[in-house]
């Protein structure tokens, strides 16, 4: 690790994506993170940063400066850039807004913040993770992800981008993301990975590979947590979690599904309504921000404790994260499963080495 090829992260959060490149090879010694909490768990979890993480808004923070906090001299450039800026201007359930749908929510400036870094670090090559929803179209392709793309091309960069399905990768938790690859024009492109697992997702197969999804009962067979008092589901709709068998939702209780006395109509609620983890296939995608009646629940018809979160993602069970339960479930919720990282950067080494 000490002397392994020099990586930068951006919008670093709890690390998992840092996690994965360090254990594909690299060395994380610089981290922009803005928020102190997800700060205080890369310090923690990161000793050989070559300095504290930068606690700053990307957009205030020159390039110069987090080359010097890397350790990097004058004209040295890093071996690798990386970062996922936050997405909540590209979630899924804000396509509908129209002033979204055309790039004008400002978050999307930190896309930007990354593709300026990149143009000016000139790493050998770069790892940019986002929702799968920055590619959707709808009339046209969806302008935040084309001026995304121009700004990677104008950067002087070939790239390859495509959605992976982490459940396809090994991990225990269905979550698709976008991942976009590249190297400065004329080097040898990294191939994104393919597929190692397949099953089932959203009533069709995904993957391709030869081994089965990792289900979130093996993930969590041997695992020993504590009870956590937020664990305990309050409020109207707690009775119902109790009758929802393993896998379902809210749907459960409704005529279409045969039950006696339907409590709520067809579709009326988000699919994670009193959606319950299934033990014998992968959890469903784990959410930062949960509301009080969205899963995935336990099986046992309880909330998740955070060891059992960190199984689902593959950070390790040694791994500590600082900050109250809101701050820890939306550092994971906002994670890359460190072993998808792993496994997209170790192709990116491969072809830079």
């Amino acid at each position: 690790m000490a002397d392994g090829p020099v990586a930068i992260s951006l919008f670093s959060g709890a690390g998992g994506l840092d996690l994965g490149v360090e254990a594909a090879g690299y060395r994380v010694t610089a981290a922009v993170e803005h928020d102190t909490d997800a700060a205080l768990t890369m310090e923690k979890s990161f000793h050989h940063l070559a300095s504290p993480t930068i606690r700053k808004d990307i957009l205030q923070v020159p390039t110069r400066e987090i080359l010097r906090q890397a350790g990097l001299r004058r004209g040295q450039s890093p071996d690798l850039l990386v970062g996922g800026p936050p997405c909540t201007p590209f979630s899924k359930s804000g396509f509908w807004l129209e002033w979204k749908r055309a790039g004008l929510d400002p978050g999307a400036s930190l896309l930007q913040a990354y593709t300026r870094v990149l143009a000016e670090a000139k790493p050998r090559a770069f790892i940019l993770e986002n929702v799968y929803a920055l590619t959707y179209k709808n009339k046209a392709s969806r302008p935040a992800y084309e001026r995304l793309l121009r700004g990677i091309d104008d950067a002087g960069y070939d790239f390859r981008a495509k959605v992976l399905n982490a459940a396809d990768y090994g991990v225990p938790q269905v979550r698709p993301r976008l991942f976009i690859v590249g190297v400065p024009k004329g080097c040898r492109l990294p191939e994104l990975p393919e597929p190692s697992h397949t099953g089932m997702w959203e009533r069709r197969m995904s993957g391709g590979g030869t081994t089965p999804h990792v289900t979130a009962g093996e993930a969590l067979a041997d695992l020993e947590c504590e009870p956590e008092p937020e664990e305990v589901h309050r409020g109207q709709y707690a009775p119902l979690l109790r009758e929802i068998p393993p896998g379902e939702n809210y749907l459960f209780f409704t005529s279409e599904r045969g039950h006696a006395k339907p409590l709520f109509k067809w579709r009326s609620r988000y699919w994670s309504f009193l959606l319950k983890l299934d033990p014998l296939r992968p959890s469903p995608t784990i959410q930062a921000h949960p509301g009080p009646n969205v899963g995935p629940f336990h099986w046992e018809n309880r909330r998740l404790r955070v060891g059992e979160i960190k199984r689902l993602f593959t950070f390790p069970d040694e791994f500590e994260l600082v900050g109250t339960r809101v701050s820890v479930q939306a550092q994971l919720g906002n994670a890359v499963p460190p072993l998808l990282a792993e496994t997209v950067a170790a192709q990116v080494l491969a072809a830079t080495s």
